[in-house]
This record gives C-alpha cells, structure tokens and sequence, in this order.
C-alpha cells in the first residue's frame, strides 16, 4: 500500500504590500492591493465616492446670506458682486466671462478706495473651499497687515468668479495689491482646497506671471496658521518692492522672517 502524500505546508496568507506602511503619509491612491487582476472592491467605491466630491465641489455654491453675516466681524465693510457668468453652466461654458465684473458690480465697488490691499472671496471652482476655509485664514491674516500699518479695502464676495476678477476689483477699489482666495480645482483626494493668488497693481489684461499663488489651504494641506505665515511675508514684500509674479521670490526662510 503507497504512502499517502505529505501535507502542504500551510498557507501564511498573502505578502504584505511593501508600500502599505506610507498610506499613513499621503492621501494619495497607493498599496490598494488587488483581487485577481483588478482592484479590491472597497478601493473602487472609494475611488468613485472621492469623484462625485469633487464633481458636487464644481457646483458648490456660496453660503453667501451666511458670510455676509459672518464676515463683518472681521473689521470690514463686505460687498457682494457677480461676474458676467449669471449661472454655473455659464461660468463654466465661458471662462471669460468669470474673469469680469458684471455692469452693476463695477458700480458696487467704484468709489470705495483707495487702499493697500483688497480681499476678493471668489467661489472659483470649489466654493465649499471659500465655505469652509477663507474665514478661519483671515481672521489669522487681517489683524497681522493692519498692525504692519496696512490699509485694507472691504471684502469683495464674488460670485461665478475666476481669478482674474481680481484685477479688475482691485482696479476699481484703487488697491496697490489684491488678494484673491479662491475654490481650487477639485482633486480627488481634495474636494475643498483653498488657493490665494495676489497681484500687485491689478488691472485687467495682467496673465498668470504676474501673480503669486499659495495653494492648498485647508486644515490637511497648508494650515491656516503657516498659510497666514507665508501670505503675510509675501504680500508685505509685493508691497515693499513693488512687484509680484516671477519676479517675487519666497525668501522668508534665507531672511529669517
């Protein structure tokens, strides 16, 4: 009688992922592991779960009655102004016209300057961000220019607004500089981030090299606290050299500011 075979050793499970253990330092879509050839289930529902934030972010609107409300306890008179775009498919369908001020906005504002700095509120492409994230920022940021002695002009809340509306703002409210903070583009790790783009003599006609961003405000990105930071030295430097774009260099580090 033949001996029966001898057992298979037993099965230690599958290898773990070698990448697992950086999931703990980026939101980004690695170590997913797969079943057969394709991804594990969970991963494909989170996958699709991230794109319809970011899809609902692009049609996110300004909580404009709350912000009006809220806003004023910053110190500064807010002004609500539109864009040419009336409505979302506009403003998506025509970049151009989010880049201009409608007739009765430019009224709105005309008259209200001079000052040093402007601060326009722009939903952009993700007005949860402008929801959520331009408030806590500035109440970091405003009393830290009015105490470099800074003039600053009331805050502009604009809706179907990109962020060339800003220099046509800042124009009319006679500013030396704008601020613009506005919804980014919506990733899929990042429905709500938070950009600041600022120019020094905004004017309509001014392209991207005439401008400085910092992006990715938001409590899992560039916090409130070090974006107040880099914005404060940045825009006092645009304002001292009277510049802003290329030609403007974070230097703060080298300074020691």
């Amino acid at each position: 009688m033949s001996e029966s075979p001898a057992p298979l050793p037993a099965a230690d499970g599958p290898a773990p992922d070698p990448w697992a253990g950086l999931q703990a330092f980026t939101a980004a879509r690695i170590a997913l592991g797969r079943t057969g050839t394709s991804e594990p289930l969970r991963a494909a529902l989170a996958f699709r779960l991230a794109h319809a934030h970011a899809r609902d972010a692009v049609y996110s609107a300004l909580e404009t009655d709350r912000l009006l409300a809220e806003l004023p306890a910053l110190g500064l008179p807010v002004l609500a102004v539109h864009s040419r775009a009336e409505n979302r498919p506009q403003y998506l369908q025509r970049p151009d016209w989010g880049r201009q001020l409608a007739a009765e906005s430019r009224q709105v504002l005309a008259g209200q300057g001079p000052c040093d700095a402007a601060v326009v509120l722009a939903d952009g492409l993700s007005a949860a961000a402008v929801n959520a994230h331009a408030a806590p920022l500035l109440r970091l940021l405003l009393p830290r220019l009015a105490a470099a002695g800074l003039r600053v002009g009331p805050l502009v809340l604009a809706e179907q607004a990109r962020v060339a509306l800003g220099d046509e703002a800042g124009q009319l409210l006679g500013a030396r500089l704008v601020l613009v903070l506005i919804g980014e583009r919506p990733g899929l790790s990042a429905p709500d981030s938070l950009g600041a783009y600022f120019t020094h003599g905004p004017r309509p006609g001014l392209t991207d090299e005439a401008r400085n961003c910092v992006s990715n405000i938001r409590p899992e990105g560039l916090g409130y606290a070090a974006a107040a930071d880099k914005l404060f030295f940045l825009l006092r430097e645009a304002l001292r050299l009277g510049l802003s774009g290329v030609g403007l260099k974070d230097d703060a580090e080298l300074l020691g500011a």
